[in-house]
């Protein structure tokens, strides 16, 4: 289910551990038992930003992976992999490579507004 709060959807979070999920039956995998009055909670609940469904991810994931191939000029996947070189990038470098000092009003759906 999504929960619009302050115009953002959201999904409902429930840790295995967190109370709605001991009285749902993970009880006795906390040495618990789901009928006592209280549960001690191991785990948390909460809300985490809705991305929208797998199969739009996974759209977006391919077309990342359509983009890294052109750049490495990979026509296979053998060929990306012997052509394709990890590098390591700084908190600096990964700031500056980001959009800044602008206010964004349309990220697109790959790209969270932070």
């Amino acid at each position: 289910e999504v929960f619009i709060r302050n115009g953002m959807p959201f999904k409902q979070y429930r840790g295995m551990g967190s109370v709605a999920s001991m009285k749902r039956g993970s009880a006795q995998r906390y040495g618990q038992e789901s009928s006592n009055k209280i549960l001690i909670s191991e785990g948390v609940e909460g809300l985490v930003n809705y991305k929208g469904s797998v199969s739009d991810y996974l759209e977006q994931v391919a077309g990342s992976l359509r983009s890294s191939f052109y750049y490495i000029g990979a026509r296979t996947l053998p060929e990306f992999q012997k052509t394709a070189r990890f590098v390591r990038v700084t908190p600096a470098s990964m700031a500056e490579s980001h959009p800044h000092n602008i206010v964004m009003v349309e990220s697109g759906s790959n790209y969270e507004i932070s």
